[in-house]
């Protein structure tokens, strides 16, 4: 059934490959705990103890929030297609902003997307698979495009603006930093 481990083994990598949405779950110090989906062309796995995921505009902004709070952080990837299979990775993680240093050498892991607002650095020390038995199967069909469509209407500026009116402050009222430094 389930087991621990310290990092991925070869097996566990090509899982991660082969799944088309991962979830990404964070807390603040207080208040709400948020489990986001994650698609797209959108995570790397470094090595076997780091993954880089881009976080793409959103109707919310609650990992950057909680992230300049508290860094832990949890990746879960389950299997809805194939044998059951369900891997958790725990660790802790960091935003990078457009503006910081680190984000331009991030990013270029990835083709380029005019809506990439944070790049998440994750390091894990606790890798988990559980079974998996109680996860229904589901048939992948393609990506949405409505990202696409909303952005082909849009400016950088626009972009921005958005980020300021709807990603700047999570639902329990903490900046996310997503337009200035945090004082750390």
């Amino acid at each position: 059934m389930g087991s621990r481990y310290e990092s991925l083994r070869d097996d566990l990598f090509d899982f991660i490959k082969e799944q088309k949405i991962f979830f990404v779950g964070t807390a603040a110090n207080d208040g709400t705990i948020n489990v986001s989906p994650k698609g797209w062309d959108s995570l790397r796995v470094m090595d076997a103890n780091r993954i880089v995921w881009r976080n793409l505009t959103g109707s919310g902004n609650e990992t950057a929030a909680h992230l300049s709070q508290n860094s832990r952080m949890t990746m879960m990837f389950c299997a809805f297609a194939g044998k059951p299979k369900i891997l958790r990775l725990y660790g802790e993680a960091r935003a990078y902003h457009p503006r910081d240093a680190e984000f331009e050498e991030l990013d270029s892991l990835f083709e380029p997307h005019v809506s990439s607002r944070q790049l998440v650095d994750f390091r894990f020390d606790l890798v988990q698979t559980s079974c998996g038995f109680g996860v229904p199967f589901f048939q992948y069909q393609e990506e949405r495009d409505n990202m696409d469509k909303w952005l082909a209407t849009k400016t950088q500026g626009d972009i921005k603006d958005y980020w300021e009116q709807r990603n700047s402050i999570s639902l329990d009222g903490n900046p996310t930093y997503i337009m200035e430094k945090s004082n750390e």
